[in-house]
């Protein structure tokens, strides 16, 4: 990815349904017998990947227009294909709706951003409570449950997101009530309880740390637009704030962005709410330190904007502190930010930054999601051209990122055609794969 930086952001910006929303979806897809339309899917490689998974599980799949269909189909295989597993962190989502549909499931683990430890030991504890049972060879998992689920009272010795949302998926077909304490209450957490209801599942109690299930025998389809992307919206105002720009958000949930509004706020930028979905950020020509901020669980400030908000302040006039409480290596974008002339200094879980008086484009390389993100927010500041090297990360969470870039006057784009002609060989036509279905009506 190719950045000249220098120019200042403004205009506005329609936010996209949210990444960590529409993966856990796209996995509870194969607890419904019947259809699934998930409105307005992001073309991510995430997204893509995931699509392979279902595939493998015997799901049929299509995109019509920005829609992508879902719908059961033959009979799939108990085994995960290897490369999409391995390719992100929430092939873990799998676990629980391949018990369901299969009985078994086998997988190698995860993989993902490499953001330090990240097992999934309490996934599987409360998969074993409702009645799972693990076994390991190496790297291979079999997770199989040939009586079936059944409720239980299970307790998370954190709020694991992805913990909590393995669990739900579990307990929706369960046999019995389970009841869930210590889960995360990330808005991500509520839109999957949200499309799980929509299916006709009972929750109860989703958005707070305890949560009630009711197993029910049957889920059917359901057409639901997940929530909207907060990490999108942050890494928005954070590239407007960067820049001294302005930019307005349409279609976001200011609630879900207070903490990132709050630091914004602090290093100066004016910031206000255009009705119930739409917020308004004015930055000055050069932001003020943010101070110490500290990224953790739900409603504190989200781990995934701390890199994207620490590169809006590497020409701060003061100093600012970005603490990670989730990830140890949430980072990597700190050597990245050295190369462009900021004054990054990285002490374990702390990011520490002092007052850089200008950056100057460099050949960088992005370690993560959310650190190649960080790195076009730097770029953006720095005189002169930068390169981002294995962008491809950016492209699991965010679908165009320099096309968003671009609309708000920036001057972005991906090195050759590459990325362009995927996209084109993504779109398919619903029909190749719904014509044999007979009778299936997609809301």
């Amino acid at each position: 990815m190719k950045i000249w930086g220098g120019v200042r952001l403004e205009g506005e910006v329609w936010l996209p349904p949210a990444k960590n929303s529409v993966l856990p979806i796209l996995a509870a897809s194969l607890l419904c017998d019947g259809p699934v339309r998930l409105r307005q899917t992001p073309r991510l490689t995430d997204v893509e990947n995931s699509l392979a998974l279902l595939r493998a599980a015997g799901m049929r799949t299509a995109w019509e227009g920005e829609d992508l269909l879902l719908a059961p189909g033959r009979a799939g295989k108990s085994a995960l294909p290897d490369g999409p597993v391995r390719a992100m962190r929430s092939s873990v989502f799998y676990l629980a709706p391949m018990l369901h549909r299969m009985g078994e499931v086998r997988m190698t683990m995860p993989g993902g951003c490499r953001l330090g430890p990240r097992p999934i030991d309490i996934h599987l504890e409360g998969l074993a409570c409702m009645g799972a049972a693990a076994e390991w060879k190496g790297e291979q998992l079999t997770l199989s449950a040939p009586r079936g689920l059944y409720g239980a009272e299970f307790s998370l010795r954190l709020p694991s997101v992805g913990a909590t949302e393995t669990l739900m998926m579990a307990a929706v077909k369960a046999k019995g009530i389970t009841v869930l304490r210590g889960a995360a209450r990330e808005p991500e957490v509520v839109d999957l309880a949200r499309f799980l209801m929509a299916a006709g599942a009972h929750i109860c109690g989703a958005g707070t740390s305890t949560i009630w299930i009711q197993g029910r025998e049957r889920l059917s389809g359901a057409a639901f637009r997940p929530v909207t992307d907060r990490i999108v919206a942050a890494t928005v105002l954070a590239a407007a704030a960067a820049t001294g720009g302005s930019v307005t958000l349409r279609r976001c949930v200011p609630e879900h962005l207070e903490p990132v509004v709050e630091v914004l706020t602090r290093g100066g930028c004016r910031i206000r709410r255009e009705g119930p979905a739409a917020l308004t950020l004015a930055a000055p020509a050069r932001l003020a330190g943010a101070g110490w901020v500290t990224a953790g669980a739900y409603p504190a400030f989200p781990t995934d904007a701390a890199p994207v908000l620490a590169a809006a302040f590497l020409t701060a006039e003061g100093p600012s502190y970005f603490e990670d409480t989730v990830f140890e290596h949430r980072f990597g974008c700190a050597a990245g930010f050295s190369a462009l002339g900021g004054r990054a200094k990285v002490r374990g879980r702390l990011l520490e930054l002092a007052p850089a008086e200008r950056l100057q484009g460099a050949a960088v390389s992005a370690a993560d999601l959310r650190g190649g993100a960080a790195l076009a927010v730097a770029a953006l500041q720095a005189q002169g051209e930068s390169t981002i090297a294995q962008a491809g990360y950016i492209r699991r969470g965010y679908g165009d990122l320099a096309a968003l870039l671009r609309s708000l006057g920036a001057r972005a784009e991906w090195e050759g055609k590459t990325e362009r002609e995927n996209e084109g060989k993504r779109r398919t036509k619903p029909e190749k794969y719904f014509s044999e279905a007979g009778g299936i009506s997609l809301p």
